[in-house]
Formats: C-alpha cells, sequence, structure tokens
C-alpha cells in the first residue's frame, strides 16, 4: 500500500478522536462553563450538523482546486477548530470550535475515499478505502480512551490541543506523501451534481443512513443499557468502547479485504449479520459476557458494510464522485442522528433501554432489503442495456492509469 494512505490514515484517527472523545468530556466541559449536561450534548449534535452540512458544501467549493490542496486545507480547517475549542472562553465559543472542525470531517472522507482508490490498481479500491477508515476505527480504540484519560487528569482543553497536534500531522503527511494528481478533466460541479441522478448511488446512500444507523441505535445508549440492565460498573463502560472499537478495526480489515472480491456478497452478509446481532442483544444484555460478545460483534458487522458501500457509491457515481463520496460520509452522521433521535422516542416511551436494539434491527433489516433491490435493478439494468458509449462522455483519468502515474 502507498504511503499516502498513511498520512490519510492519520487525519482520519484525528477526525475519528475529536468526534467521540467529547463524549467521555461533557461532565468536565459542562462544569467549566457552568452549563447543564443536556446543553453540553449541543457539543455533539452540532458537530454532527456540521459533518452534513460541510460534506456537500466544502466538496462543491473544492472543485476548482487539486484534491491534495483541498485535503491540506481541510486539515488547515480542523486544526484551527480543535485550538479554539481548546483555547474557548465561553461555551458558544466552543460550540463554534466544534463545528468549524466538523465541517473538514465529510469532505476529509469524501475526497480521501477517492484519492485512496486512485493511489490503488482498481481491483484494490475497497481495501485502499479501508486502510484510510483505519484511521477511524483505531482512533475508537485508542484515541478516545486515551483522550478521556487525558481530558480528566490534565483538563479537557489539553485534550482538544493534542488533537490539534494530530491534525498538524496529519497536515504534513498529506503535504509530503499524497501525490499531486492532475484533476479529472471536464469535470464541475453541474457534473457532480449529476451523480445524485443515478438511482444507484441514491440507494447506497439510504443503505448508509440505515445501516450505520442500526448501529448506533444501540451504542448510542450503550451506557444505561450496560449499567442499568446487564449490571456493569460505570468505569466498565469505557473499556467496553473500546471493545466495540475493536470490532470496528476488525470490520474495516474484513469489509475492505471481501469488497473488492465479492462486494454484493460482503454486504448483504453484513447487514443479514448486523440485524441478527442487534435483535439478539436484547436478550445478551442481561449477561456480562454475552454483551461483551455482541457489542464487538455490532462493531465487527457494523463498520463491515464501510468498504462496500463507500466503495459501490464511487463505482456508481463514475467520472464525478467526489461529492457523492462526501455526501455518503454525512449520510453516515444522518444515520447517526436519527437512529439516536429513534431509540430516545422508545425509552421515553417506557419500553426500557434495551428497546433501541430492536429499532436498530428494524434498521438494519431496511437496509438489506435496499441492497436486494439495487442488486436486481443492476442485474436488470445489465440485462437489458445497450452496448453504448455514456452520454456524459466525460473525458477523467481512470484509476488504472492514475494508478500508474502514482507508481511509474
Amino acid at each position: 500500500m502507498p504511503l499516502a494512505l498513511l498520512a490519510l490514515a492519520i487525519g482520519a484517527f484525528g477526525i475519528g478522536t475529536t468526534e467521540f472523545v467529547i463524549m467521555g468530556l461533557l461532565p468536565q466541559v459542562a462544569g467549566d462553563f457552568g452549563v447543564s449536561i443536556p446543553t453540553a450534548g449541543w457539543l455533539v449534535t452540532g458537530y454532527a450538523l456540521g459533518v452534513m452540512l460541510g460534506a456537500p458544501v466544502m466538496t462543491a467549493l473544492g472543485t476548482r482546486i487539486s484534491r491534495k490542496r483541498m485535503l491540506m486545507l481541510l486539515m488547515g480547517l480542523f486544526i484551527a477548530g480543535n485550538l479554539l475549542s481548546a483555547v474557548a472562553p465561553v461555551f458558544g465559543v466552543m460550540l463554534l470550535g466544534r463545528v468549524i472542525a466538523s465541517l473538514a470531517h465529510g469532505a476529509f472522507f469524501g475526497i480521501g475515499s477517492v484519492v485512496a482508490a486512485e493511489l490503488v490498481a482498481p481491483d484494490k479500491k475497497a481495501g485502499a478505502i479501508a486502510m484510510m477508515f483505519t484511521g477511524l476505527t483505531v482512533a475508537n480504540v485508542v484515541g478516545v480512551p486515551l483522550g478521556t484519560f487525558v481530558g480528566q487528569s490534565l483538563g479537557w482543553r489539553v485534550t482538544f490541543a493534542l488533537v490539534a497536534a494530530l491534525g498538524v500531522a496529519g497536515l504534513v503527511g498529506v503535504a509530503k506523501l499524497v501525490p499531486d494528481l492532475p484533476k479529472p478533466e471536464g469535470v464541475h460541479l453541474r457534473h457532480e451534481l449529476a451523480a445524485f441522478k443515478n438511482v444507484q448511488v441514491l440507494l447506497a446512500m439510504a443503505m448508509t443512513v440505515l445501516g450505520f444507523g442500526g448501529v448506533f441505535a444501540a451504542i448510542t445508549y450503550i451506557a444505561p443499557m450496560m449499567t442499568e440492565v446487564t449490571g456493569f460498573a460505570d468505569g466498565s463502560v469505557t473499556w467496553l468502547l473500546v471493545l466495540f472499537g475493536a470490532g470496528m478495526f476488525v470490520g474495516n480489515l474484513v469489509g475492505g479485504k471481501f469488497a473488492d472480491r465479492a462486494p454484493v456478497l460482503m454486504l448483504t452478509a453484513s447487514l443479514a449479520g448486523l440485524a441478527v446481532a442487534l435483535g439478539l442483544f436484547t436478550v445478551t444484555a442481561h449477561d456480562k459476557v454475552a454483551a461483551a460478545v455482541t457489542i464487538f460483534a455490532i462493531g465487527v458487522l457494523g463498520f463491515a458494510t464501510v468498504p462496500p458501500l463507500q466503495k459501490r457509491v464511487l463505482d456508481q457515481a463514475h467520472a464525478a464522485p467526489t461529492l457523492a463520496s462526501a455526501m455518503n460520509i454525512g449520510a453516515f452522521n444522518l444515520g447517526n442522528a436519527i437512529s439516536a433521535w429513534l431509540g430516545g422516542l422508545v425509552i421515553g416511551a417506557g419500553f426500557g433501554y434495551t428497546a433501541p436494539n430492536w429499532v436498530g434491527a428494524a434498521l438494519a433489516v431496511s437496509a438489506l432489503l435496499l441492497a436486494f433491490v439495487a442488486e436486481g435493478l443492476e442485474r436488470r439494468a445489465g440485462k437489458f442495456a445497450p452496448n453504448t458509449v455514456p452520454a456524459n462522455n466525460i473525458s477523467t483519468i481512470p484509476a488504472n492509469e492514475a494508478y500508474r502515474t502514482v507508481h511509474s
């Protein structure tokens, strides 16, 4: 694998750390600013909304410059946002810093996915995308618990300063290691927007919302579920989240490996397994060992869907994949927000802390049904499509040519 993928993974590690570490530091932040925990929760919600807004906006703004330069600008934005959070004198300024940092999130992963796919041979695209996302999964295993420990020991401001330093490392890595590949000729914003006329692109994004939403319907409420239902101590929740992150790491690698060989089978098998695991979690949540095993399994199966879904968006968007790729990252966050809301509804309705697991299972089943629909439409299109040149006839740099450019 090219060293450029390491630079992308470092950036992903920093982004993943800042996204999730705030959850463990909310009490400290709320106490310092004199706000309630629900008010401090806007630091999570604001970040998610910023990702959904930033994915299309930042990608659209970057269509006129090279992808390498845009990645560097995004890391600069990420650094600025985290530094602002670290020195924020009042809560509103910290919230602004979180939003600024979040604007880089979707576009970085979206553009980074396209760059990663261009750096390798065409039959290794999903593996390259998975390598970049490894930074995000490792963040959940190492970055988040370590950042939480540092924040609780030395102060949450130190944590955000260190995250900004990670951004500097990612920026330097992109500048030194990522090749400045030529921009595809003739591809403008209107071509990027045209990708959304493709029903397969829309189906893939809907699968992302529902499939990953299924994961976070359960994981969002893992703390009260594990303490009130399973009987774990409060301090054990951190290690259960580390276990979940380890599952994400394994699932990402497995998904990347097999998505290049059998993408449809990898996607459908993962979604089916995820639906089963989430359904069983309602039962296994009453036993400590079984609950821990299930949490790991949900991490594996949930993140095994990421490489095939991201690769599917890239493939279906054809000549203009950048905006579609970034929007699919926003779809992950949209799924997180919707599923957390639905999980809160069933808990509020009195169905208990395990009820979100059923919500997650239903969302995963819905994503699986869409996968079957997408595959059926693709087979039908392949059977009846005439052997003609695509109507847009956009001149682009094929992935294999870009690969030769990097390795020549």
